[in-house]
């Protein structure tokens, strides 16, 4: 008899979907219309749960599963699951750790660079025909330099070191916070978040958002100042996306470029009528490339639970 699974997010790699449902019973909550009713009638029989890091899965249903053997998270983030009652009781929490660093590096400078040059703006512009009418060089304003930018990374993990590869071969400087001074690392540590935005031209976010809810708020923002850039690949809640709102609109930033929101997928309207925001549909980690290796991982975490053995990428046990 198969294995029964709870999928919560949908897997966008045809061949791993075959797979999963070759070896086990799966059954994708987002696609059953009356969910509660379906789960009322199966939760205590679901042995895996495969969920996005988003999305997570909430202490009160891994409550009432006693036969789940692993919660796999198809990404990095671990801040929708309780990982304490998960380790209290044994439970394998595994995530695709290392699957995702050079995508979400690789669109954090991307997103950096298109809102120091304007390039959302600039393709508008000829988009809507407007070059023709506008061929004068100072059509559009004139743009930021990225190269030899100082860029404050606050997060040196693995895609905070990524950024800051990347950010070094445009002859950036680089300057972090994270929550401690780390020896292997060759850049300027900074402790405080705001004296970092203070002194750099553009903070990049890579922290997790376990215990970093809102810490760029109103002063943060104040401290980057009118010519410094913000841009987040990590988690919308570490920003204060009322207070970001504000300060957009008041132009007290350069810019924000962001790939994650605090409710996605609703983003508030000021951030999306503002010509200072360049926006993503969080998808720093959507490339088939990042996204066929996450699913592997998730494969290879329902297989070594179901052979009793310890997940590679268990987080927990």
């Amino acid at each position: 008899m198969k294995a029964k699974i709870l999928q919560l997010n949908p897997i966008l790699v045809p061949s791993v979907n075959e797979r999963l449902a070759t070896l086990y019973d799966v059954h994708r909550l987002f696609e059953i219309d009356d969910k509660q009713a379906w789960l009322d009638a199966n939760v205590d029989s679901i042995e895996a749960v495969i969920t996005g890091g988003h999305t997570g899965v909430s202490r009160a249903m891994l409550e009432k599963m006693p036969a789940l053997k692993v919660v796999a998270i198809n990404g990095v983030g671990t801040d929708a699951v309780d990982l304490g009652y998960c380790r209290a009781r044994g439970l394998p929490v595994t995530a695709t750790l290392g699957a995702l660093t050079e995508d979400v590096a690789d669109l954090a400078i991307g997103l950096l660079i298109a809102a120091c040059r304007n390039l959302c703006a600039g393709d508008r512009f000829v988009r809507d025909g407007n070059w023709p009418a506008n061929p004068q060089p100072g059509a559009l304003p004139l743009a930021r330099r990225f190269s030899g930018m100082h860029v404050g990374i606050v997060g040196m993990g693995r895609v905070g070191h990524a950024v800051a590869q990347r950010a070094i071969a445009f002859g950036c400087a680089i300057s972090y916070t994270d929550l401690q001074r780390m020896d292997d690392v060759p850049h300027r540590f900074v402790p405080g978040l705001i004296d970092l935005a203070r002194e750099v031209d553009a903070l990049v976010l890579c922290a997790a958002a376990d215990k970093a809810e809102g810490i760029v708020n109103a002063a943060v923002l104040d401290a980057l100042g009118p010519r410094g850039f913000l841009v987040n690949v990590a988690r919308g809640r570490l920003v204060d996306e009322v207070a970001l709102s504000r300060v957009v609109a008041a132009g007290g930033i350069a810019g924000a470029a962001l790939d994650v929101f605090v409710d996605e997928p609703n983003v508030p309207l000021e951030l999306r009528q503002s010509d200072r925001t360049t926006l993503q549909a969080h998808r720093a980690s959507a490339t088939w490339e990042t996204r066929t290796a996450m699913a592997e991982m998730v494969l290879d975490s329902l297989s070594q639970a179901f052979s009793r053995e310890r997940p590679a990428m268990s987080l927990t046990t």
